[in-house]
């Protein structure tokens, strides 16, 4: 008899990984009988033909959120003081305080913090968030969905939603073993593990090293390194068009050569729309000494500013927009879902590209499985000024110092060295794709189109000695 797995949703974030990849039909493969526990606003029924069972409560608890971010700030200050390290607080959101409730949310957190910031008083947080979920009506509304269905096993694609707490509760308390997968290469130092579970999927012994690390708790035998079905479709090459077909596709110029702008989001990059201004600038001086280039802008796809329309404008003849093929189906950024058609483009903007520039962005590791370079802005613009986030600091974050060496990148620290550094990875002088290969390596582990393949190995693993 098959077992009966519930791929949990409980947002958005995960159905790039898990439902327009090759994971399903890999577990179906392997005998399990797979159905989407959806906590999204994306009918996987009617757009995919998946099995589900759709979530219709959202509901969590008034004070979940507030205790949520009390226990990542207590989290953080734990880590700070554990490893003497002040790069913790700098992933730190500022506080609110315009209005009464923003001020009285903030004023209840800190004291929640002040109370709380240690590992016996994280514990005692955790403890609390689980309380109140398992008296938000979600909770029996979930568990009786678990009840009727009654699957073998809860696979969470996500460890960071808050949506998901009372969900994997109501499991947990059937006695229904959950796995969670963590979701970003930099979410383990950032304090980012809302769920607790049975059992973790990593994408790398380094990702193991890390949880196990910051969640004393969690055992080594509850942590399976899997990879990520994020970068196997570009090992996919059916999804490859040839040039012409490509440039065809989306009206560019087959006798230039682009460079991708691969855009961030504004609160990591505040000031972004200056540094495609700065790559314009650089290839329009190219341009004048013999060579043809432009550059695909690729935007962030939960970016909703105009902050680079000036730019782009100014610099139409230069820059083509190549939009991600995400939809937006509500305000928050993780309701901007993505369509499998945008791993088709994001491979072919890999292929077809030169190289990518970008800040800080996982960019680096899509381009290098193409083989391609990728410059790292790192300089501060003269637009910066106090209130406004230095990029600076992004570069000194953990997940970072994974970097085997400095050449894992390319790292542009002046602005007048850009025009050289495009100039020279052009004419093949400068690159850092072995280094950026070793790098991807260690972040997503030495086999990158297996991940779907192990993660459902775990599973079985994990079902076999239940």
């Amino acid at each position: 008899m098959s077992k009966k797995v519930f791929v949990f949703f409980p947002d958005g974030v995960g159905l790039r990984n898990f439902a327009f990849t090759k994971f399903k039909s890999i577990g179906e493969e392997m005998g399990f009988d797979i159905t989407y526990w959806n906590n999204t606003i994306f009918d996987l029924e009617s757009e995919l033909g998946f099995k589900q069972v759709t979530i219709e409560n959202h509901q969590i608890h008034p004070l979940t959120p507030i205790y949520s971010r009390a226990r990542k700030r207590a989290e953080l200050n734990v880590s700070r003081d554990k490893f003497n390290d002040d790069v913790y607080p700098t992933y730190k959101f500022p506080f609110s305080y315009k209005g009464l409730k923003n001020t009285f949310k903030s004023l209840y957190t800190r004291l929640l913090i002040g109370l709380y910031s240690s590992e016996q008083g994280v514990e005692k947080i955790r403890h609390k968030i689980n309380a109140l979920e398992r008296k938000n009506p979600k909770y029996a509304y979930c568990k009786a969905q678990l009840e009727q269905h009654q699957p073998d096993l809860i696979f969470c694609t996500t460890q960071r939603a808050t949506q998901s707490i009372s969900a994997l509760l109501a499991a947990k308390d059937l006695g229904i073993p959950t796995v969670a997968f963590v979701y970003s290469w930099d979410n383990v130092p950032k304090a980012m593990q809302v769920v607790e579970t049975d059992y973790y999927c990593v994408w790398s012994e380094h990702m193991k090293r890390e949880v196990l690390q910051y969640y004393p708790f969690v055992k080594p035998e509850q942590v399976f390194v899997t990879g990520t079905p994020q970068f196997e479709p570009h090992y996919n090459h059916s999804l490859k068009e040839t040039r012409e077909d490509f440039f065809n596709t989306y009206g560019l110029d087959v006798n230039k050569q682009y460079i991708c702008y691969s855009g961030d989001d504004e609160t990591t990059s505040p000031l972004d729309q200056y540094y495609l201004e700065d790559l314009a600038n650089a290839v329009r001086s190219l341009n004048t000494k013999g060579y043809n280039l432009g550059i695909i802008y690729r935007k962030c796809p939960v970016d909703f500013t105009n902050r680079y329309d000036a730019v782009i404008k100014n610099n139409a003849d230069i820059i083509e927009v190549l939009d991600p093929i995400w939809k937006q189906v509500g305000s928050q950024w993780n309701q901007v879902l993505p369509s499998p058609e945008d791993f088709k483009m994001l491979y072919n903007v890999c292929e077809h590209s030169a190289f990518v520039t970008n800040v800080c962005s996982s960019t680096v590791f899509d381009f290098v499985a193409h083989d391609k370079a990728c410059i790292y802005y790192n300089y501060e613009q003269p637009q910066l000024k106090e209130g406004i986030r230095d990029i600076g600091q992004n570069y000194k974050y953990v997940h970072f110092r994974s970097m085997p060496s400095e050449k894992a990148a390319i790292f542009c620290t002046d602005k007048n060295e850009l025009e050289h550094q495009v100039k020279q990875i052009l004419d093949g002088q400068l690159t850092n794709v072995p280094e950026g290969k070793a790098w991807f390596k260690i972040i997503v582990g030495p086999t990158p189109t297996e991940a779907s393949k192990k993660i459902w190995e775990a599973i079985l693993n994990i079902l076999n000695h239940k």
